[in-house]
């Protein structure tokens, strides 16, 4: 079976070195989206501050397979509003 690369971009690279052995690209596509959904919730402050976020999805020779993104546009003028909490 392939092995799939699930690798984060968010003003840092952080490269999925290992990998993870999946039926096919289908498969490997809905694991992304779960994964996505786990940084959104579990790690929002870091998507904040970075104004979003990329996941991209590479088969084990590199070839970039798909990307999903997250854009957070505007978050400076929310951060700095009165009673935001900064």
């Amino acid at each position: 079976m392939p092995r799939f690369h699930f690798h984060v971009h968010d003003g840092r690279n952080l490269p999925d070195e290992e990998g993870t052995v999946l039926r096919d690209a289908q498969v490997a596509s809905f694991q992304a989206i779960r994964f996505a959904g786990e940084i959104l919730k579990d790690d929002a402050d870091r998507v904040m501050s970075n104004g979003g976020w990329r996941l991209e999805v590479t088969d084990d020779a590199g070839l970039v397979l798909f990307q999903m993104g997250f854009l957070v546009d505007g978050w400076s003028t929310l951060r700095d509003e009165p009673g935001s909490g900064s």
